[in-house]
């Protein structure tokens, strides 16, 4: 596989230590995944997001949602049917499944349900009062001279 040099982006931004490793995780694509389950991620407001995963045939207690230095890992484990099936077809997925999804910096989880077989969890960003823009003023010269 090609490597690609990141050294141009690292010159001119500051901040971005976990850049390399998730456009690294990107190329090399989630292969263990596949497509199940399905998502979606919606941006509901300028600030806050959905993620959606098709859960269906899990109950909130075979679902477990964990964040960890900004990944988000949300994991499912069907519990043991003791019954004995016979199944003509089956087509519906009761397997196990783990996906995970990196959290821009400040991007916190804030609640989750469990409705009509959908996970729904809601996601806000929040940035510190510390980090957002704000004015400064330039002093002149002259204004300076005057005070002394």
């Amino acid at each position: 596989m090609n490597t690609i040099d990141l050294t141009p982006l690292y010159r001119s931004s500051v901040g971005f230590d976990r850049l390399a490793s998730m456009l690294d995780n990107a190329l090399r694509g989630d292969t263990g995944t596949g497509g199940y389950p399905p998502y979606n991620i919606e941006a509901t407001s300028e600030n806050r997001y959905t993620i959606t995963i098709a859960v269906a045939g899990f109950t909130d207690n075979e679902l477990d949602i964990q964040v960890e230095r900004g990944v988000l890992t949300v994991r499912g484990k069907k519990a043991a049917d003791d019954k004995e099936r016979n199944y003509l077809y089956q087509g519906i997925a009761a397997r196990s499944f783990e996906r995970k999804f990196n959290l821009a910096e400040h991007v916190e989880v804030t609640d989750a349900e469990l409705k009509n077989g959908l996970l729904n969890i809601y996601l806000v960003k929040e940035i510190p009062e510390a980090m957002k823009a704000r004015n400064i003023s330039i002093k002149s010269s002259d204004a300076l001279e005057h005070k002394k």
